[in-house]
């Protein structure tokens, strides 16, 4: 841990004494824009428009329209092929997003180049920093395996974001929102602009609150981003700390049919039990508390017109829990303790309050080099990182023993995973309209883990990733590109509590046209995404919550993805987007009923055939924006059986989001009012769910199956309204 601590010290020192050395020369303004320079610390993962894969891009303007407290799947809710959901049915909190039907544990997140996914988990945890879209330039979506990135694999797409680029002057600004559910965000940012052309200091502190949708679904959010920046000429350099604290009350066990029958779709059985009366109650420390910081060191240099270079140390330090209260307990199984004897009875089983806490760090670096010269372009890439994760429990209370000592320890698990990688990209042009793409990444991946629910893992991958395209230029304003990629994916750590899981191998083949003109862009994408072992969702959770996968031997995803911009007059645009696929397992087989059954072609679950989206915007002054954002996400099973019972209904919503900015002239430089009504038209629709399969045995030993589903229910009609103030 010494070591750590002396490495992040070293970061940021390196930081201070380059920016002392240097800052006392003056410099005249880099003549790279802020915006360009800044790129370079995310152009090794990037694509362009000469790369032959499919991609979307969101800039800091359209962000902040709909930047109101809604956690960033949510804001990427209308780019294509997207699907998303939140556990407190209102955006706020956990927050999930599916690209293509591929869940966030198969979509590669790197923040400035730094992979975020959880090494272990490969999930994407954006509650455990709030409102970072606040500090976010530009995010660049890459559907399908897309081009060689940093972290685990892609197998849906991969999301990059860049933070705030640099500022030449002086600035700042305070964002107040309030809505429904008692949801309230609050934002200060500042930057002192280049100080002598060279140096500036930003940074942004966030508090979000909301009581949720669902019943006691609610959020406690902080977050932090300081950033220090240093440019001269072709060096720039970067330390940026950020990170967020959270705790919210859980809503990850969702909701049966029969609750919502009983008792409403806001209900939530989260911490419930009964007490010796014999009434319901719900545990009033049902929650997930965790703590994440973030540490980034960038060094990017320039060196001539052909070559320039980048370099990133990172450090992420994680800890946290969740609370639980627990029924029924074998105590003796599940916490070690032999079962004491009470009135002459020995009681087995008890009701228990457990900790379950997560404390964990992942460092390493990053580097690339681009060489740009005539036709070539050329960027040799890769990564080492290390995560290292401590897994333990302890006990806060059992109902049979209330006079124990507490708390105490019952178990402890450690994991250790080590990723390297390298990969080089090329591009060459020639006859001026023929560009010719190469790619290929080499990876290592070893993952070690004593766990009690894993058991002993100490396993290794070797990846071999190629990826190749064309693209051609068909006039000055289209182009279409044809592209193959092989790529490999390992697997996580609730798989491996779930059997002997085997890593996952993907071919892809995208096939595109592009065309952009003054008033119409337009992008048609085919794809053919064929699986070996993909590890699908089988539609169960585990007892935290988390999605239980199975290798699904042979599957495919088909389909085509259009969007577009057109507009229509100086007062008028759509922005549409629309995907049809056909996304299936083949020569499916399953467990049913004690025997195996053959089930043919089924649909691969959580993966509608059908994903719609548009903006209609009107502008009728300069400062006002009306825009009605629609969404169709066609039905879709949670299962991979098609069972009726694991059937999640089509839902169509239609949210309103309105935004007028009125220039000020005296002390402040503008004030922007931003209105958010979310689905105007109150539709009860679920967008995310779970399906299971329970075994019983009869006396007579006969086998017999029962089918069950629990929901997760998105909020009706509401409203979320603010104001920012720029000075």
């Amino acid at each position: 841990m010494k070591l750590k601590i002396l490495f992040t010290g070293f970061c940021l020192s390196t930081f201070v004494i380059q920016v002392q050395g240097q800052t006392q020369t003056q410099t005249k303004k880099d003549s790279l824009s802020s915006e360009i320079l800044d790129e370079v610390l995310v152009q090794a993962v990037r694509a362009t428009g000469k790369t032959p894969v499919a991609f979307s891009n969101l800039n800091k303007k359209d962000l902040a329209k709909r930047n109101l407290g809604q956690d960033i799947p949510v804001l990427m809710n209308l780019m294509p092929s997207v699907v998303t959901t939140t556990d407190a049915g209102n955006g706020v909190g956990y927050t999930g997003i599916r690209v293509r039907g591929s869940d966030a544990t198969r979509i590669n997140v790197t923040l400035n180049g730094i992979p975020y996914n959880d090494a272990e988990s490969h999930g994407s945890f954006w509650v455990n920093m709030p409102d970072f879209v606040s500090s976010v330039e530009n995010l660049q979506l890459q559907r399908g395996v897309g081009t060689s990135t940093n972290g685990s694999g892609a197998f849906g797409a991969s999301l990059n974001l860049l933070t705030d680029a640099y500022s030449y002057d002086a600035n700042g600004e305070i964002s107040n929102s309030y809505g429904s559910f008692n949801t309230r965000k609050h934002t200060v940012k500042f930057t002192t602009g280049l100080i002598d052309n060279s140096f500036e200091l930003s940074g942004r502190l966030s508090n979000l609150q909301s009581d949720g949708y669902i019943d006691r679904a609610s959020s406690k959010l902080n977050s932090y981003f300081l950033q220090g920046t240093f440019v001269n000429e072709g060096t720039l350099i970067k330390a940026l700390v950020f990170g967020g604290k959270e705790k919210t009350y859980q809503a990850w066990n969702g909701v049966t049919q029969e609750q919502i029958d009983k008792y409403g779709r806001r209900f939530n059985p989260a911490g419930m039990y009964t007490d010796n009366n014999g009434n319901m109650q719900f545990y009033n420390n049902e929650t997930d508390n965790y703590r994440q910081d973030h540490y980034q060191l960038h060094w990017n240099e320039k060196w001539n017109t052909d070559w320039s270079t980048n370099i990133a140390l990172h450090y992420t330090k994680g800890f946290g829990y969740y609370e639980n209260y627990k029924r029924n307990q074998v105590i003796a199984d599940t916490y070690g303790i032999q079962p004491l004897e009470v009135n002459g009875e020995i009681r087995e089983k008890s009701d228990a309050v457990q900790r379950k806490y997560l404390d964990n760090e992942f460092y390493g670096l990053t580097f690339s080099g681009q060489y740009i010269k005539n036709n070539l372009e050329l960027l040799l890439g890769g990564a080492a990182n290390t995560y290292e994760g401590d897994h333990f429990g302890e006990v806060l209370w059992l109902r049979t023993q209330p006079q124990s000592h507490y708390p105490f320890e019952y178990y402890r698990d450690k994991s250790t995973k080590n990723d390297l990688n390298f990969y080089t990209k090329a591009s060459y042009t020639f006859n001026g309209r023929w560009t010719l793409f190469g790619d290929a990444q080499l990876r290592r991946v070893t993952y070690k883990a004593n766990g009690k629910e894993t058991g002993k893992v100490d396993d290794y991958f070797n990846f071999f990733n190629p990826k190749a395209g064309l693209t051609f230029k068909v006039n000055e304003e289209s182009q279409a590109y044809f592209s193959y990629a092989r790529a490999h994916r390992e697997p996580n750590r609730t798989d491996y509590e779930n059997g002997n899981p085997k890593p996952e191998k993907l071919n892809d083949f995208e096939l595109g046209w592009r065309y952009a003109a003054e008033n119409l862009a337009l992008n048609i994408n085919g794809f053919y995404m064929l699986y070996k072992d993909q590890l699908v969702l089988t539609g169960a959770l585990n007892d935290v919550g988390a999605a239980i996968r199975e290798n699904s031997g042979d599957s495919y995803r088909l389909g085509i993805e259009i969007d577009g911009t057109w507009k229509i007059s100086p007062k008028w645009q759509i922005n549409p987007s629309f995907t049809l696929s056909s996304n299936k397992n083949l020569d499916y087989k399953t467990q049913f009923n004690g025997e195996m059954k053959e089930l043919g072609n089924t649909d691969i679950s959580f993966s509608p055939n059908i994903i719609a989206g548009n903006a209609l915007t009107f502008i009728p002054v300069q400062q006002l924006n009306i825009s009605l954002l629609s969404k169709y996400v066609g039905k879709q099973f949670m299962g991979n059986t098609n069972s009726p019972v694991s059937k999640l209904d089509a839902y169509f919503t239609n949210d309103l989001n309105i935004v007028y900015e009125m220039p000020l002239k005296k002390w402040f430089k503008s004030l922007s009012l931003s209105l958010l009504a979310n689905n105007i038209f109150n539709v009860q629709y679920i967008s995310n769910g779970y399906y299971f399969v329970d075994d019983s045995v009869s006396e007579s030993g006969a086998v017999s199956t029962y089918e069950g589903a629990g929901y997760y229910p998105q909020a009706g009609f509401n409203i979320l309204g603010g104001f920012t103030l720029k000075f």
